[in-house]
């Protein structure tokens, strides 16, 4: 439980910044299935990882406009009826053709992004409600610590 954003915002960074090693990867080191991580490549971990972080954004910027948000309404209505793995098959499937810079770019972009537009979400309509700081950390925090497996399978598999 976070009682002030900063805390929160600086365990989200520090978390996450493990992660950025991926993006040094090769393009080669990148597409290779690691089958300690899943039978993922790195592609498929940042992807995976990204496709969340734009969940959460997309989450954020709805309540820095309202006290609800209809997208993490209808993330969790899906994720319910449909079972966590077809939603993930269909990130992995909608990401498949994309160009791997244009994968890297968005890697890069889109988690400061998050954590810049949470600093301007009232505090009271994420941290201070329960459901929404629980999916923010969700998201986050216990979503990075879920893939820190995969993430030392990869970087190990290219040797790093």
């Amino acid at each position: 439980m976070y009682l002030d954003a900063l805390s929160f915002l600086e365990d989200e960074r520090d978390a996450w910044r493990p992660y950025e090693a991926l993006v040094e990867l090769s393009d080669d080191d990148l597409a290779r299935p690691v089958a300690d991580a899943r039978g993922w490549s790195g592609r498929d971990l940042i992807v995976h990882m990204i496709a969340w972080q734009l969940v959460a954004l997309d989450v954020a910027k709805e309540l820095a406009v309202s006290p609800e948000s209809p997208t993490k309404a209808h993330a969790d209505a899906d994720w319910e009826a449909r079972g966590g793995e077809v939603v993930n098959a269909e990130i992995e499937a909608k990401w498949a053709d994309r160009p791997i810079d244009e994968i890297r770019d968005e890697f890069l972009r889109i988690s400061g992004e998050l954590r810049g537009f949470l600093t301007v979400v009232p505090e009271t309509r994420w941290l201070k409600n329960a459901d929404y700081q629980r999916f923010f950390i969700d998201e986050t925090l216990d979503h990075y610590e879920d893939h820190r497996p995969d993430l030392a399978a990869i970087l190990s598999a290219a040797g790093r």
